[in-house]
Formats: structure tokens, C-alpha cells, sequence
């Protein structure tokens, strides 16, 4: 019989009290209903998670405006994935391939946002963007996005950019192949472990960010994120709201699901 490594004692205790019982409770809340005066109790249902996939015990009808919710979500966090890859993967070459003087300083204004409360600064984007009518916008939620989730993507694959091999890049030029095809076949590879942390850590925020959706996007704008947010606040329905927080995670862990299928055990590791 094998014995539990203690190592990993703490990490596992500390899972256990942060995530698993949290999520444990959220699930039971999901199961609950939503009585007067936005308190929670018996009997158990099954009328949330309907709600969730747009069935309305009410009426006794289909509303998917959740599913619509949804799929606007999707697409917001994939088109700021999209411009966080368009902007950041050149900037992190740019980066890495500067002397030490330079690379430390552009590293320093990459991270001094963060010096300031993330409040204040999405709420400085209404004062850049007013002068251009942006505001409340789709157009503003996918600036304030890609502001906000940039340097995440740009930090992991500047780390990947660091340790690639470049003696690869000249040995394809050598052998003739083109600028592009020598740096899709020599380089590209090395930086995908970076690449894709960098997708996920841009995607998986965005997916579930309501601040700047709220702030900069107004209602017209909502995303699962801000849906979430409304149930546990001014609609205070802790049930419902549960359920959905419960269809958001599982969006996500398929996708990470699905990485892990196509990228397999290699995959994984070079990704940790």
C-alpha cells in the first residue's frame, strides 16, 4: 500500500478547504430555492439548472437568452484571445531579443499597471474613450479587455522566446528553406508551450470578467460574468446564480479537457 507523500500534504489541505468544499456547497445551493425576501432553502429542485439551459418552469416554455449570454461571452473572450495573440507575440520577441538594459525596462512598463488598482484603471478608459463616443460599447469592453489580459499573454511566451535554440532557425535558412518556413519550423515550436499558457490565461479570465463588461460595455453588453454577478447581488438569487457559475466552470474545464486530449502527456508537461 502505497503512503500519502506529506509534500504535498499542505497543497492538498489547502485545495480541499478553497476549492473543493467551496464548490461542494455552491453545487448544494444549486439544488436549493430561492424563497421571499431572497433567502435560500427547501425543497430541492432541479428548476435552476432548467433555468440555466433556458427552459422556464414558469411558463413552462424556452428562454435561451442564457445560452445567448453565453455564446456572446465565448466569442468576446476568443476575439480578445485573438488580439492579445496578434499584439503580444510579436511584442514578446520584441523583448527578447533586446539587451539586458532595454528588456529589463520594457518588462518594467509592461507590469507597472498593475502598480495600480484594477478599478481605477478600467474606469480611465471612460475618460480616454468618451472623447470618441466609445463608451458604453462592445468595441470599449474589447480594448478594456485587451488592456487588462495583455500582459498575461505576453509574459509566458517572452519566457518560451528566452530559452529557444536559435542555432534551429539557422540551420533551416541553411538548408534554404524561406524566412517564414525556417521560423515556423525552427522556432514556432519552441514557443508553443508559452503560447498556449498565454491562451489560456488570456481566454479563461475573459470568459468570466464582469468589471469591464460592466463598466465599459453596459447592459447592452452583458456577459456570463456580469449574469453571475447580478444573481449574487441586486437579484440575490444565490440558487440560480450557483448553477450558472457551476455551466460557466464547465465550460472551462472541457476546454482544458480537450487541450489535454489533443496535447497529451508531453503536452502537459512542457505546458507546467
Amino acid at each position: 500500500m502505497k503512503r500519502f507523500p506529506l509534500p504535498i500534504l499542505p497543497a492538498t489541505l489547502w485545495l480541499l478547504a478553497f476549492l473543493v468544499v467551496p464548490s461542494a456547497i455552491m453545487f448544494g445551493y444549486s439544488l436549493l430555492t430561492r424563497t421571499d425576501l431572497a433567502q435560500v432553502g427547501l425543497p430541492w429542485t432541479l428548476e435552476n439548472w432548467g433555468r440555466v439551459f433556458g427552459y422556464d418552469a414558469l411558463f413552462q416554455e424556452w428562454v435561451p437568452d442564457n445560452l445567448r449570454v453565453l455564446w456572446r461571452s465565448l466569442l468576446v473572450a476568443a476575439g480578445t484571445t485573438l488580439l492579445c495573440v496578434l499584439m503580444g507575440y510579436p511584442l514578446a520577441f520584441y523583448i527578447a531579443r533586446q539587451d539586458e538594459r532595454r528588456k529589463n525596462l520594457l518588462l518594467l512598463l509592461l507590469i507597472i499597471p498593475f502598480w495600480t488598482n484594477f478599478l481605477i484603471r478600467v474606469y480611465a478608459w471612460i475618460l480616454i474613450l468618451r472623447p470618441f463616443d466609445l463608451v458604453p460599447s462592445l468595441t470599449a469592453t474589447f480594448l478594456g479587455m485587451v488592456y487588462a489580459l495583455l500582459p498575461f499573454f505576453v509574459l509566458p511566451v517572452y519566457s518560451s522566446v528566452e530559452k529557444v535554440d536559435w542555432r534551429l532557425l539557422e540551420a533551416a535558412q541553411d538548408l534554404g528553406a524561406s524566412p517564414a518556413r525556417a521560423f515556423l519550423a525552427g522556432v514556432f515550436p519552441q514557443t508553443l508551450p508559452g503560447l498556449v499558457a498565454g491562451v489560456l490565461l488570456t481566454f479563461i479570465p475573459a470568459l468570466g470578467m464582469f468589471v469591464v463588461s460592466d463598466i465599459l460595455g453596459g447592459a447592452k453588453t452583458a456577459l456570463i460574468g456580469n449574469l453571475i454577478q447580478n444573481q449574487f447581488g441586486q437579484a440575490g438569487d444565490w440558487p440560480y446564480g450557483s448553477a450558472l457559475s457551476f455551466l460557466l466552470m464547465g465550460v472551462v474545464l472541457l476546454g482544458l479537457w480537450l487541450y489535454a486530449r489533443s496535447a497529451g502527456q508531453k503536452g502537459l508537461e512542457e505546458l507546467i
